[in-house]
């Protein structure tokens, strides 16, 4: 357990939970998985959830029925319940920037209401959506025409952080059912060469940019659209024409406006929808427009199937809670600071990426919502890859290596497309990574009792290795958008466990500034002599007398 999980928590039950639980540890410490499956031929069922087309099997995790009791009970001192209702009722959950997170309208039905400031925003929810099935709508159908009056063919999105990687990720989620006539693309660093590469085998003329920002202030994502602008120009030669290849998704409209966007080309964000959180906003225009409206709408009710849920499920069979929980035990109580995020399914390639930002920029803070600094460990390290491509790369630390790391699995029943050959095999190597993390392989069990030391020593497998295994039937939109809630709310779930604020992101807004002054600096050809520190200073040096001399190099070949 965390040294200081017990220290500067105010509240007295709250502190008496985190103390049981590090009481608790040292009558779970000794006890292998082997042992409790062994105890218990139950386990499996027992330590299972099922809910929104989602089975999660957490018997994997080094806990007992006494352990779950006790994190519930620890949920339950940290106010949990009234947490999740305060988030879904439009309170100002997000504090150092008072504002509410209200992420979980984005998704509700039409004719439901929840307040901002007084006001039913679900309504404004609704009029953007309709205004994006119906742009998409022109786009699929060929009546959205180009500039120089071509079809729009290719889609490239440009934004950054979330207003790229849940959209990127559903993207490669859903391919499956978006249109195989159309090209979407996401292009998000500020280094040139995504850009290049992203359009170099497109045609302007066919080619529609969304540009998406919600200040209308991101450097990267203000940097590739006028890189776009120019490779439109560059072969469109008319100003007036380009126009129609630009769409903007922000929550500042005015600039958009300002930026030459026409106002029926300007889709609104609110300021409640932080960026790692907005999918289902119009920052999934790209998503919309390849799957359709009505595959998009699939999406948004699993979301909202899993909002539900998490809304009014108790928390013993409560899925978001339970992932969430197991997180904290396996961080704070287990000393486990990675996660695993693996998914056996290729079109859900992006995933660990997706999870990895809204995990680590969600809760990867230092303070408590008063400002006081945290007493405990909050966000492990989220990686991951597909299975079974990660078995030939990472897995072996995760078996033998020295450092414990929980992992989840996410596997689908039947593949998509149904006709895919070895799927069978892919779940195979799924349950089996999942046991052999849990059970190892013992000294005596190899079956050679003579062979040396030396060798059974290099075969042995310890296991004990916690793990979670998410099912679904088949991959679908509805599916996709429950398991991306899923993780949304075991996020929020932690955040409420380590008392923060899993809503804003202050220390990307530092790293912005900081960029924002260097590159005026290095613009001006200076090297900051009075302000940045001396390592900054001579890299700024080195970066601008090897621009000088690639100049003269230049200048000498021609």
């Amino acid at each position: 357990m965390d040294r200081q999980a017990t220290g500067g928590l105010r509240d007295v039950s709250l502190t008496r939970a985190w103390q049981t639980l590090a009481e608790h540890l040292e009558e779970v410490r000794p006890q292998h998985l082997r042992d409790l499956f062994q105890l218990d031929p139950e386990r499996g069922p027992r330590f299972s959830a099922e809910a929104a087309g989602w089975y999660l099997d957490y018997s994997k995790n080094r806990i007992t029925p006494r352990t779950v009791e006790l994190l519930l009970r620890l949920a339950r001192a940290c106010r949990l319940p009234a947490r999740i209702d305060a988030l879904f009722n439009g309170d100002p959950v997000n504090v150092s920037e008072g504002r509410a997170a209200l992420h979980v309208a984005l998704r509700m039905p039409a004719g439901s209401s929840v307040r901002v400031e007084g006001r039913d925003v679900v309504p404004d929810v609704q009029r953007v959506l309709r205004r994006m099935e119906h742009f998409a709508g022109k786009v699929r159908s060929g009546s959205w025409l180009g500039g120089t009056g071509k079809r729009i063919r290719n889609i490239v999105n440009l934004g950054i952080g979330g207003s790229a990687i849940g959209a990127g990720m559903a993207w490669a989620a859903l391919q499956h059912y978006g249109r195989p006539d159309m090209q979407f693309r996401f292009v998000s660093n500020v280094d040139g060469a995504d850009f290049f590469e992203a359009t170099r085998d497109l045609d302007p003329r066919e080619t529609l940019f969304i540009v998406c920002s919600k200040t209308f202030r991101t450097l990267e994502t203000l940097r590739n659209a006028a890189a776009a602008r120019a490779w439109c120009l560059e072969d469109i030669q008319d100003e007036g024409a380009v126009q129609a290849h630009f769409v903007a998704v922000t929550g500042n409209r005015d600039a958009a406006i300002q930026a030459g966007f026409a106002p029926e080309q300007v889709f609104d964000v609110w300021e409640w929808v932080n960026g790692r959180y907005s999918l289902c906003s119009a920052m999934g225009l790209a998503v919309l427009t390849a799957i359709g409206p009505a595959a998009f709408r699939e999406m948004l009710a699993g979301f909202h199937d899993m909002d539900t849920h998490f809304l009014s499920a108790p928390l013993e069979s409560n899925l978001p809670a339970l992932l969430g929980l197991m997180a904290v035990w396996n961080n704070n109580f287990l000393g486990s600071r990675t996660v695993a995020i693996l998914p056996y399914e290729h079109y859900l390639r992006r995933f660990p990426s997706y999870v990895q930002q809204l995990m680590m920029e969600s809760n990867g803070k230092s303070v408590t919502q008063d400002g006081t600094p945290v007493s405990s460990h909050s966000s492990p390290v989220y990686w991951g890859a597909c299975g079974t491509n990660g078995q030939h790369s990472f897995h072996q630390l995760l078996h033998q290596g020295t450092q414990i790391v929980p992992c989840d699995f996410i596997g689908f029943l039947t593949p998509l497309p149904p006709s895919a050959d070895g799927h069978e095999e892919l779940l195979a190597n799924m349950f089996a990574q999942a046991q052999a993390l849990a059970f190892g392989r013992p000294l005596d069990e190899d079956g050679e009792p003579d062979e040396a030391q030396f060798e059974r020593g290099h075969r042995q497998v310890e296991g004990n290795r916690p793990s979670n295994t998410l099912l679904a039937a088949t991959l679908t939109p509805r599916t996709l958008g429950a398991l991306v809630a899923l993780y949304e709310h075991s996020a929020f779930t932690q955040g409420v466990v380590w008392d923060i604020d899993s809503f804003d992101q202050w220390g990307v807004e530092l790293g912005k500034t900081l960029a924002a002054r260097i590159a005026q600096e290095l613009a001006a050809g200076t090297a900051g002599a009075h302000g940045p520190d001396s390592s900054t200073r001579t890299l700024m040096r080195k970066y601008l007398d090897g621009k000088t001399a690639g100049a003269m190099c230049a200048i000498e070949r021609t």
